[in-house]
């Protein structure tokens, strides 16, 4: 049985985005602070982004209004029934490494009709389709959309920002976002620890896209794997953004930025912990060139797992993503693109 402990460590580091804004001489610093947060931990707290308690109110409160429905509202989503991997997933049903992540959750992405991958299309096209909202509850569809939309705009700053920071152009990768990106959005409720105490909120794991903006609320319980080898408690931050860098930014810098493991551990007893990743994803047919940057003849190569291969074309990354971590979605929609065990 996994043991979840962490050792205590210092705060990540914390960016404040505005500093873009306050002339060269604060731009400067902000660039020598993301490069080495980027290159050297993979993690850090973002302020200064600019959204306000007025927008992350809208959103949570929505949110704690959905987990509030009766049980048969929240299963009427049950993302079983979305061949798109769209809608509710109900505690326990969601994997990672292969072992029950001990959560609910509500998973978003853009609104868009659904598309059947035809003959030779890549079978990755089952990722976009329709969302499943709650006919009881028409403000979440609102929030959570704005709320895409908010973030989209931080990250695609953030982004820029970042790869001035390590001096490369910083519009290298806008034509791979754009109207058709496909970013994604979880609404996450941990409901204490489960019953077998394995405590396990989540598994340790890396996400697969460029950027993922997190906002948690005051429990904890987020762990971060530091250059020690170990898990380190990621400490709330009021008004702060999560923000760890995805496999493709590893995958584009050939190892230079990093994609860090993380994971979470169930808050204790019965105590409930919300969370809301967004995951600021390129389009499902975007192929992600190597950065051209002046570090890139110091970078190490990238880690490599050979559980988990890593494919240039975005949505192949996606795909088997979701194939793994929602198997009842799986066998029910996609049986033909499982690998017999």
């Amino acid at each position: 049985m996994t043991t979840y402990t962490a050792t205590s460590y210092d705060q990540l580091p914390i960016i404040d985005l505005s500093a873009a804004d306050r002339g060269p001489q604060a731009r400067s610093l902000l660039h020598a602070q993301l490069h080495s947060a980027a290159h050297d931990v993979g993690f850090f707290q973002l302020v200064g982004h600019g959204v306000t308690r007025a927008e992350t109110d809208a959103l949570l409160t929505a949110m704690r209004a959905f987990f509030a429905l009766p049980e048969a509202d929240r299963l009427a989503l049950d993302n079983v029934g979305s061949p798109h991997f769209r809608g509710y997933t109900r505690t326990g049903d969601e994997r990672t490494g292969g072992a029950r992540d001990w959560r609910d959750q509500l998973d978003i992405g853009a609104e868009r009709p659904a598309r059947t991958p035809g003959p030779g299309e890549p079978p990755y096209w089952w990722l976009q389709g329709p969302n499943q909202w709650p006919a009881a509850l028409p403000e979440l569809r609102t929030a959570a959309l704005a709320w895409i939309d908010r973030l989209s705009e931080v990250a695609h700053r953030l982004l820029h920002e970042l790869l001035t920071a390590i001096g490369a152009p910083a519009d290298f990768y806008d034509p791979v976002f754009g109207p058709h990106a496909h970013p994604h959005l979880k609404l996450v409720r941990y409901p204490g620890s489960a019953d077998d105490g394995t405590g396990q909120g989540v598994g340790a794991h890396k996400d697969y896209g460029f950027l993922t903006l997190l906002l948690q609320d005051t429990v904890g319980g987020l762990q971060v794997q530091r250059e020690d080898g170990r898990f380190h408690d990621v400490p709330p931050l009021e008004g702060a953004f999560v923000v760890n860098l995805g496999e493709l930014l590893e995958v584009a810098t050939n190892g230079y930025l990093l994609a860090t493991n993380h994971r979470v551990v169930s808050p204790p007893g019965a105590t409930e912990r919300f969370s809301v990743p967004f995951f600021y994803n390129p389009r499902l047919d975007a192929k992600i060139a190597p950065l051209p940057f002046p570090h890139a003849a110091t970078a190490p190569g990238m880690t490599t797992d050979p559980t988990n291969p890593l494919y240039a074309e975005y949505g192949y990354n996606e795909l088997k993503g979701k194939l793994r971590a929602h198997p009842l979605v799986a066998q029910r929609h996609h049986g033909n693109l499982l690998t017999p065990a």
